[in-house]
């Protein structure tokens, strides 16, 4: 049976999202990449490539099969519906490109649900460019949420080879997170996450550990009460659904190799409590999963780095390890689907 290919988005081409394909492609053996598809206008790889003197060919295909068939010799790349127009200048966006950025999401996306994929990977978009072409999502989470009829609200989790965290809030700024951050979105994350670990990581009894908000997971009371009000009742409520819980845990301690051994993920109550650890332990090798959707998506955890972009420096590793996660997490999810 020919093993299906991961559908790989452009992301922003005026990034660094072609170079770091065509790096991805030619690092697929010593890697042990799994096969993917590129969704993408194959001229303007070819120019990516030429522009960086990297030899890679590109095959154009329109069936899974066809893609991994392909995959060994040649770079393959499902077309967009039109080619860009204007050409792309590297390093500067152009909103005309907007709607071809869209199409690549839209079309990874129908090609898992024709059977002709196993799981989507992002490439990152520039979010200002897609607004100013129309775009209404705040971003990639909740347009796959919307593209896939997602239920109950997707979840983001940052993974590495050292550690899993979720952010509970994510892009507020940290002087509303007290007022945002409620009881029952800690639930909706922890259910969220345990189903994941369990169907997608294979891991069979998860154990989630809870960070507290404030110094000291609030020190009884004395620097702060959100502990006791909000985190708490969620952590009860977890208990009870049969979930494996610790928390609320002071946040100073929570990440160092020893504490690291006794969880699978962090729950977090903000977006620096997550990503701080995370970045400073596997700066390169950090990943974007999607938990909750009823498809496996990934993406490096980095953005499009327009400064960098056509200078041939951009790093593969986090796409790179972003495609193989994703493959793990596709393949699991069938499993225990089965």
């Amino acid at each position: 049976m020919t093993e299906l290919p991961l559908a790989v988005t452009m992301g922003e081409p005026a990034g660094i999202g072609g170079e770091i394909l065509l790096k991805a492609w030619q690092a697929r053996v010593s890697e042990s990449l799994p096969p993917f598809v590129v969704i993408d206008d194959p001229a303007r790889l070819h120019a990516v490539a030429e522009a960086l003197g990297v030899d890679v060919p590109i095959r154009q295909v329109s069936t899974g099969a066809e893609a991994a068939t392909a995959f060994a010799t040649a770079l393959p790349v499902a077309a967009l519906d039109e080619p860009l127009d204007p050409p792309v200048t590297p390093g500067t966006p152009n909103v005309a490109h907007g709607e071809a950025v869209i199409g690549s999401i839209e079309n990874a996306v129908q090609w898992v649900f024709e059977g002709q994929a196993r799981a989507v990977v992002t490439n990152p978009i520039q979010k200002q460019s897609l607004y100013e072409a129309g775009f209404r999502y705040p971003g990639h989470t909740e347009y796959l949420a919307a593209l896939t009829g997602a239920a109950g609200g997707p979840v983001m989790m940052l993974a590495s080879p050292q550690l899993k965290v979720i952010p509970v809030t994510i892009h507020v700024p940290v002087a509303q997170v007290p007022e945002l951050l409620t009881t029952q979105a800690i639930i909706h994350a922890g259910r969220v996450a345990a189903e994941a670990l369990r169907r997608d990581f294979n891991i069979r009894q998860p154990r989630l550990a809870i960070a507290g908000l404030n110094p000291h997971a609030g020190e009884g009371g004395t620097i702060g009460t959100e502990e006791q009000t909000i985190i708490q009742p969620a952590i009860d409520t977890l208990r009870a659904d049969g979930i494996q819980v610790r928390g609320p845990l002071p946040g100073d301690t929570l990440f160092h190799e020893a504490a690291r051994r006794t969880y699978d993920v962090v729950l977090c109550m903000f977006h620096d409590q997550a990503l701080i650890p995370i970045k400073t332990l596997d700066f390169d090798r950090g990943v974007n999963m999607t938990l909750g959707l009823p498809i496996v998506r990934s993406s490096p955890d980095h953005g499009t780095a327009l400064d960098i972009a056509g200078q041939g420096i951009a790093n593969p590793t986090s796409l790179i390890e972003a495609m193989k996660l994703a493959a793990i997490c596709a393949d699991n999810r069938m499993a225990a689907d089965q």
